[in-house]
Formats: structure tokens, sequence, C-alpha cells
């Protein structure tokens, strides 16, 4: 996915929020940039990397970061929480704890990807679990924990604006992988089954790779995980 720019409103609160999709590090992963667009005051979720160009974008929109809200603990996710925390002072928010295994092994894993100093270690100011909650301004985000990626996974998301931020959960037309440590492919189809797919068809969402989709598309027509899914465990692929 390209830069992608979506308008995001509360009918009932009268609040507008803009998201900005920003796509980071060689794995091209959808770092989020989401802002009041009355203050300008907003969040990153998932820096994974490229924080210069993070930095840049926060001071072409005219953006004060306030928090940095991280879905789960793989380098391309999280790897650049913790040197943005360190230039503006703000807090790293979630994954769940479960993923920390992930996050104290970032710098190793982008050295081991070819790519030394693309990502740091992080712990977070704050882990999250099923049912915290989020806000920004005045807007409220509901949070879900998602295990079957990772352990720790959660995912974001917002009822009245019909907006979910997913990480590696799900995918137009995929599934994250689950071959990787800890990852479980039945926690993952459950998560999306359970957590996901109840929040409603028309419930668009940021996967952590790839272009935007709905619930109800995937919901549909997704051959891992959607009405008559045959294909088994995702093996490939980024996310």
């Amino acid at each position: 996915m390209h830069g992608v720019d979506v308008a995001l409103i509360a009918p009932d609160m009268g609040a507008m929020l803009e998201l900005k999709i920003i796509p980071v590090t060689p794995f091209q992963q959808n770092c989020s940039l989401l802002y009041d667009t009355e203050t300008m005051k907003g969040v990153l979720i998932d820096p994974g990397g490229e924080v210069d160009r993070l930095r840049a974008k926060l001071q072409e929109f005219g953006v004060t970061l306030t928090e940095i809200w991280l879905t789960h603990g793989h380098l391309d996710h999280a790897g650049g929480a913790d040197q943005l925390r360190e230039e503006t002072g703000v807090p790293v928010i979630g994954p769940h704890k479960d993923d920390q295994f992930w996050m104290d092994e970032i710098g190793d894993h982008w050295a081991r990807y070819g790519h030394p100093g693309m990502g740091r270690a992080v712990v977070p100011d704050r882990y999250l679990d099923e049912g915290d909650q989020l806000k920004l301004g005045d807007i409220t985000f509901d949070v879900s924990h998602t295990p079957g990626h990772t352990p720790g996974h959660v995912v974001i998301h917002n009822q009245d604006m019909k907006i979910a931020f997913v990480g590696d959960v799900l995918f137009e037309g995929s599934i994250g992988r689950t071959d990787f440590p800890k990852g479980n492919h039945a926690q993952l189809i459950d998560s999306i089954k359970t957590k996901l797919f109840p929040l409603g068809d028309e419930m668009r969402f940021v996967p952590g790779h790839g272009n935007m989709s709905t619930f109800g598309q995937e919901r549909r027509h997704n051959p891992f995980v959607g009405e008559g899914a045959t294909s088994g465990p995702n093996t490939s692929g980024p996310g």
C-alpha cells in the first residue's frame, strides 16, 4: 500500500480524526498516523522503523505526537518505538505483555535481516489486555487481545468510526503467519472469528501490510477464514 489518507468521523460526537497510512521499513509495514483535526494531537500506531521519515511526516502535517500504540512486538511493527519515545518523551503503550520476548530481540532480528540499526528493543510504558481502552482526545478506542500470530497481539478499534488496527492478524485475502515462535493457528482463527468478525461487516481495518479491507469482505471471501475457507495456515509473506 502506498500512503493513504482516510477521514474518520464519529457522527454522534461531531468529532473527526484523520488517518495517514505510512508504509515503513523494507517490509512496507503500514504505520498509522492518527490525529484529531481540531487539536492536531495524534498517535503513531506500529512505528516499525524509519524514524526520520515518521518525524518528517509529523512535521509535514503539523501533528504533535502524544502516544505510541503497538499491536504486537515484531521488529517491523515496534522497531522505531523506543527511539521515538526517546526523542519525544511520549509513552509507548501496548501490546500485551506476552510479546515482550519479541520486543527484547528487535535489534538482533533487524541485524539478521541485514538491516542493523533499523530498530531497537523496547519495553512499553504500559501493556494492554482484553477490555482496556485508549484515548485520542475525546475518542475512545477499545482493545481486544488477539493471540495467534504472536501470543501478545492486540487489536485496537472504534465502533463509532468503524475502524480497526489489526496488525498482522488479518489481511485482505489472507491471515497472519503462525509459523513463528509461539504462533498458534487455531488461536489465530479463534481470534478472528470471535473477536474481529463480531465487530460487524462494515468495520474497516488497517492491516500490517497491504490494502485496507472490511471484516464483511473477509468473512465472505477470505480463503483462510471466510465462509467456505479451504486454505490451511499461512506460512509465507511479511505477516
